[in-house]
């Protein structure tokens, strides 16, 4: 499958099946064990990432990209804590409704995200800190240099991405999950080696200052934060 094969089926998933499964995830109505699980590693990423960006202190100076946005579980929380401003994208125009909805209902009178519909490597601007969580499983090995480095031109001091692993557990565990396909079956997952992440974050000009594996039962996500 092609690079933009791979871009269309992101897309065309998120915008049908997709979105109504991830939005309940993202949400907090019912949905069976496997989605509660990734719900809370989900938010496990969503809520470490706040407290690194808490701990630094200056927030409210701060402008933020969310590439990937979905509902805004990332883009919202930042917005509460006072930052400056969060532009928050999603290559699904159906996510970017369903997020700026959320925003305009938790938030009210006080600032919003700026929500746009535009997949990653389109994404252009400065920004002190560009946020990309659990947006590379969705796509192969062979993009993951030309991404990062797209997200890591737009990052002025900050970029923290979170991604899918490549263990020997984890990779075991997607072959077994390849024998039992059913409806709850979503895009391609492509796991990605740390070292090479942080090969073409270095290329880059990037240090790592912080790195959390955040789990649950079916959610398996590494954060790294890099920094210039």
């Amino acid at each position: 499958m092609t690079a933009l094969d791979d871009k269309t089926v992101v897309r065309e998933y998120f915008n049908a099946t997709g979105f109504d499964r991830w939005s309940r995830i993202y949400g907090d109505g019912e949905v069976n064990v496997v989605q509660r699980n990734i719900r809370i590693g989900h938010q496990k990423t969503v809520d470490k990432l706040l407290s690194w960006v808490e701990a630094d202190g200056n927030i409210a100076d701060l402008s933020f990209c969310d590439a990937g946005c979905g509902v805004g579980s990332l883009s919202i929380p930042l917005m509460e804590l006072g930052a400056k401003s969060v532009a928050a994208s999603d290559i699904s125009e159906k996510m970017v409704l369903e997020g700026r909805e959320r925003a305009a209902q938790i938030l009210g009178d006080r600032p919003q995200p700026t929500f746009e519909v535009a997949d990653l490597e389109t994404l252009s601007g400065r920004y002190h800190t560009v946020c990309c969580l659990d947006v590379l499983i969705h796509y192969p090995q062979e993009k993951l240099e030309a991404m990062l480095t797209h997200l890591g031109s737009l990052a002025e001091h900050r970029l923290l991405v979170s991604f899918a692993p490549k263990t020997p557990l984890l990779t075991l565990l997607k072959r077994i999950g390849e024998f039992f396909p059913g409806p709850s079956k979503t895009t391609r997952a492509y796991q990605h080696r740390e070292q090479d992440v942080i090969a073409c974050l270095q290329a880059q000009g990037f240090t790592i200052k912080r790195r959390a594996l955040n789990q649950a039962p079916f959610y398996y996500s590494l954060l790294l934060e890099a920094v210039r």
